[in-house]
C-alpha cells in the first residue's frame, strides 16, 4: 500500500505543502470546500440565486441521496417531484467501469447513457443554458441541476462509484469483455457493496493506526467494501487532521493550500477527466485487495439472493485508504468550485 502517495501525486489528486457515496459528513465537505472558494465571485452570486433562504452547497450536498426517502426523513414536494420525473435517479450516483481500466469510454463496459458522467454533463450544460432535448434528456431545471452537480462531484471523487471490482468465475479481480456480463466470465459487486470486510479487524487496526476520537466504534460482523469507503475512511480522514464538522474539514485542507490538477476544456467534458483520475484511485483502493470464496446472501428487502465475497486487505488499510478519502474529498470541493466559476466567470 505504499503506492498511494505516488498514485496519489501521479494522479494529480492532492499533494499536501505538509509532505464521509461518501456519507453525509463528506459531501457536506466538498461543498463546504467549495462554499469557501467561491466566495465573493459571481459564481456564488449564480449560486445564491438558486438556493432557497438558508441554503448553501453544503447544506444542500446531501440532497440527492435524500431523494432516495430513507435517509433524511419525508420528502418534500420538490423531492417527489423529481424523483417521479426521474424513476432511474439511483443509478446517476455511479458508473461501473472495471476499475483496471485507464479511462471512462461512452459505451463502454459498465456504463450508461444515464450514469454519472453522462448526468454530469447535463447538469453542466443545463447550467450553461445549454440544455435542450438531446443534452438535457432528464430536463432537469436549473436548480435541479445544481443540487445534483453538487452531490455527484462528490460521488465521482469517491472511487467504488467509478471503478467496479469484477470477480472473475475462477475468482480473482477481471477485466469483462462485453456489457451485458455472462456469468461464466465475471459478477459484478455492486459497486463493492457484495464485497465483506472483517469490520473487527479493521476497527481494531483503525484504533492502532488513526488518531482516536470521543466516540468509540461498535464494529460490525463484516462491512461491505462500499461502506467502509463512503462512510469509515470520511471519519479517518476527519481524525487525522483534528476535524470536527465538514466546516471544519474544509477550513484545514484549504489551509494546508493543496495542488489539485485543473480541469482543461470546455467544462461540458470535465467529468470524463474527473471519472479518469479517479480510475487511478480505484487501482489503489483494490490494488492489495483479494476476494474469496463466492456465498450467497438474502436481501432483505426483496428476499432474494445475492452473491457475496469476503474482502481481504491489508493491515495497514486504513492509513493509506484514509489518506485517499481526504485527497479525494478535498479534489471534489475543488472541482466543484472550478467548474461553478467556469459556468459564471
Amino acid at each position: 500500500m505504499k503506492k498511494l502517495a505516488c498514485i496519489l501525486a501521479l494522479s494529480g489528486a492532492f499533494v499536501s505543502l505538509n509532505a464521509h457515496a461518501w456519507g453525509n459528513d463528506g459531501h457536506r465537505a466538498v461543498g463546504a470546500i467549495a462554499d469557501q472558494l467561491i466566495k465573493g465571485s459571481n459564481a456564488e452570486k449564480q449560486v445564491q440565486a438558486l438556493l432557497l433562504p438558508g441554503e448553501s452547497l453544503a447544506k444542500i450536498a446531501t440532497w440527492a441521496d435524500c431523494v432516495k426517502g430513507t435517509y433524511c426523513g419525508p420528502q418534500t414536494e420538490e423531492m417527489l417531484a423529481y424523483t417521479t420525473a426521474n424513476p432511474l435517479h439511483a443509478e446517476y450516483h455511479y458508473t461501473d467501469v472495471p476499475y483496471q481500466l485507464p479511462r471512462y469510454e461512452d459505451h463502454g463496459v459498465g456504463t450508461t447513457d444515464h450514469d454519472i458522467v453522462q448526468t454530469l454533463k447535463q447538469c453542466i450544460a443545463v447550467l450553461q443554458g445549454k440544455g435542450d432535448a438531446n443534452t438535457n434528456p432528464h430536463n432537469f431545471t436549473p436548480r435541479q441541476a445544481l443540487l445534483m452537480l453538487t452531490h455527484l462531484s462528490g460521488d465521482i471523487a469517491q472511487p467504488l462509484h467509478v471503478g467496479e471490482g469484477y470477480v472473475g468465475k475462477r475468482g480473482g479481480f477481471v477485466v469483462p469483455t462485453q456489457q451485458q456480463l455472462d456469468d461464466k466470465e465475471a459478477f459484478g459487486t455492486q459497486g463493492g457493496n457484495n464485497l465483506l470486510l472483517d469490520d473487527a479487524r479493521l476497527v481494531a487496526n483503525s484504533a492502532r493506526l488513526i488518531p482516536p476520537d470521543d466516540k468509540p466504534v461498535t464494529p460490525q460482523a463484516t462491512r461491505a467494501f462500499h461502506s467502509y469507503w463512503d462512510t469509515t475512511v470520511v471519519n479517518y480522514a476527519f481524525r487525522r487532521i483534528g476535524a470536527r464538522t465538514p466546516e471544519q474539514f474544509a477550513q484545514l485542507v484549504i489551509a494546508e493550500r493543496p495542488i489539485v490538477a485543473a480541469s482543461s476544456g470546455d467544462p461540458v467534458t470535465w467529468p470524463y477527466q474527473w471519472a479518469d483520475q479517479t480510475l487511478t484511485v480505484a487501482k489503489l483502493a483494490y490494488a492489495d485487495a483479494v476476494p474469496g470464496k463466492m456465498g450467497q446472501q438474502t436481501s432483505k428487502t426483496t428476499g432474494e439472493l445475492y452473491n457475496v465475497w469476503p474482502l481481504t486487505v491489508p493491515d495497514d488499510y486504513p492509513v493509506p485508504s484514509s489518506a485517499a478519502a481526504k485527497a479525494q474529498l478535498t479534489t471534489g470541493g475543488y472541482r466543484l468550485a472550478a467548474v461553478l466559476q467556469a459556468i459564471w466567470p
